[in-house]
């Protein structure tokens, strides 16, 4: 993890990149929790036997659940400090170029893209490539975007 002291020193670190994070496995009691969460129960990611003759050879986890681990990743490579609160501001490219097998292990790095004033604070654009374990092709590509609040 990159500890920066406040936000003038994350906007001097534009261009570089952070991670990877640890490794983290995919399992099916979490693409089944997030199928009942989102309501999104398509048997490529629920119906483990229906899906061995799909496809993918197996359950697959959803794209979204995915672009859901960001924000935890993002806590494993990069922390700003001097600042009220940091919120998720939302997204811009959002990419899934592979998918992610139950019991895939997965990871994450970042590179920091832009840092910028706003009248609410610091907008920072971190664009993440989630990577799956001995696969060439990333399974997601995102660019963050995060609100820096300065502490007063």
């Amino acid at each position: 993890m990159r500890t920066f002291a406040n936000v003038q020193e994350l906007k001097s670190a534009v261009g570089e990149t952070f991670g990877p994070t640890e490794w983290r496995t995919i399992t099916q009691e979490q693409v089944n929790l997030f199928a009942d969460a989102t309501d999104d129960h398509q048997w490529i990611h629920v119906d483990v036997e229906r899906a061995k003759e799909g496809p993918f050879g197996g359950t697959i986890a959803h794209g979204y659940l995915s672009l859901s681990l960001l924000p935890s990743f993002m806590m494993e490579l990069v922390k700003v400090e001097g600042i009220a609160m940091g919120v998720n501001y939302g997204l811009n490219k959002v990419r899934f170029p592979r998918p992610v097998p139950v019991g895939a292990r997965v990871r994450a790095s970042g590179e920091l893209t832009d840092v910028k004033g706003t009248p609410a604070g610091y907008l920072s654009n971190l664009k993440m490539t989630i990577e799956v374990e001995g696969e060439r092709r990333p399974a997601c590509i995102a660019e963050t975007l995060s609100l820096y609040v300065p502490a007063e």
